[in-house]
């Protein structure tokens, strides 16, 4: 009989492709990850080209799974990506095929 995986670490799992079912969402963490600096809601606005509401609410998303971290500079809120949640975030087809998936880093 063989085991599942543990159940901590699949409901982490589905958190974060939950959080990246949506396309904007996977663009926002593409751009952050690439750029490698805290950036503030209206640069990523004016990279995306959705509505700043529209992006505040993605970002709350990535920021609850820790993909985004944010900080406080002042008034202003400034984004950067989690490298390491972005390092250890199983590819879905690793999961799906079996092959052994890490288990979430203490940053995720």
């Amino acid at each position: 009989m063989s085991e599942l995986l543990d159940r901590g670490v699949a409901t982490a799992y589905a958190s974060w492709f939950r959080a990246l079912a949506d396309p904007s969402r996977v663009q926002i963490v593409e751009y952050l990850a690439r750029k490698a600096r805290p950036m503030s809601v209206g640069e990523i606005v004016a990279a995306v080209g959705l509505a700043q509401s529209t992006v505040s609410q993605h970002l709350k998303i990535l920021t609850e799974v820790r993909f985004v971290l944010v900080d406080q500079v002042g008034n202003a809120r400034h984004y950067r990506i989690n490298k390491t949640c972005i390092e250890c975030f199983p590819s879905a087809a690793d999961v799906v095929m079996g092959k052994p998936a890490p288990g979430p880093a203490a940053g995720c």
